[in-house]
């Protein structure tokens, strides 16, 4: 099964930066798109930013301009960097990779998810 291993969560105070990551077992190559999705306490899963394959990028509104997605196809990892972080920004985020691969349905793969706080 494919597995997405987030790490880099954490407390930051607002203003600050964190820099998460989310390794792949299998080549992130082989998936459409690999992206960042938070999910805060009562509210939906929202899109954060997701990076295609083809080296195209998409940020959800607002967060372009604080966050940047970028990707190590050696390393097979994905990393959003996150900039003048407010409390707004706490949640859960996880990581997706689009592909239909074992453990993926339908064509979603998620990770554990990794906690970020901001505190004001």
């Amino acid at each position: 099964q494919v597995q997405l291993v987030e790490s880099g969560g954490g407390l930051v105070q607002a203003g600050g930066s964190l820099r998460l990551s989310c390794t792949a077992s299998r080549s992130i190559a082989s998936f459409t798109a690999m992206g960042w999705y938070r999910q805060a306490p009562g509210k939906q899963r929202e899109l954060v930013a997701a990076s295609a394959r083809g080296g195209s990028t998409n940020y959800a509104d607002g967060l372009k301009g604080r966050f940047t997605i970028s990707r190590d196809n050696a390393k097979n990892t994905v990393y959003p960097q996150m900039n003048s972080l407010q409390p707004e920004d706490t949640a859960v985020y996880y990581c997706n990779g689009k592909g239909s691969f074992p453990g993926c349905y339908p064509d979603d793969c998620w990770g554990q998810g990794t906690q970020v706080t901001v505190s004001s």
